[in-house]
């Protein structure tokens, strides 16, 4: 049986992922609310292997040892996600990680995830990892692309294009939700064009 692959995504409307350094929006662009807490923590709760390409583990990693025990980043959520067994891919990293339950796996990401699709028990699911699931995508091993759009546009702060170098896909639109009266999470299942 082959296991399921969630190409996850945070975006603002824009399609950027991140924002400058500069910016003054926050995390989740000053948008987060208690359904979308919820929901994240639904989705990243039970069985499933968290993948992470290196830059992705590089910034969430550092993140997190820049957060005080206090601090909005570890919603419970976020909690959950770093608890999974995970897999980074890399071949510029060096372990120890400081993740728990981390597995640094050298390689090129499509040839570790056909390997991780074919021999796992449980789904796997992505946050993030841009460059990563471009190409996964590119390579027909994404099986859903979530998408959670915050309302906001990001065209003088935004960065991280998400789907820019990508090849074209149609998606099939398999779920939608509003949260907190303004996010919306869609999901599709994408088929190259």
């Amino acid at each position: 049986m082959t296991a399921t692959y969630t190409f996850d995504v945070f975006s603002s409307l824009n399609s950027r992922a991140t924002v400058s350094e500069e910016s003054d929006w926050g995390g989740y662009w000053g948008k987060q609310g208690p359904e979308l807490l919820e929901e994240r923590l639904g989705e990243y709760s039970g069985d499933q292997r968290l993948v992470l390409g290196a830059n992705t583990y590089r910034a969430f990693a550092a993140m997190i040892a820049a957060a005080g025990e206090d601090s909005e980043v570890f919603d419970p959520w976020v909690t959950e996600m770093r608890n999974l067994p995970t897999t980074v891919i890399s071949n510029t990293l060096s372990e120890p990680l400081d993740w728990p339950d981390a597995t640094l796996v050298r390689g090129d990401a499509v040839e570790v995830v056909t390997r991780l699709k074919e021999s796992s028990d449980v789904p796997l699911r992505s946050h993030g990892s841009l460059a990563m699931n471009r190409a996964l995508m590119d390579a027909g091993l994404v099986d859903r692309l979530q998408v959670t759009i915050f309302p906001a546009l990001t065209g003088r702060t935004g960065t991280e294009p998400i789907f820019d170098g990508a090849e074209d896909f149609d998606l099939e639109l398999l779920y939608c939700r509003t949260l907190d009266g303004r996010t919306q999470e869609l999901i599709y299942r994408p088929h190259l064009h």
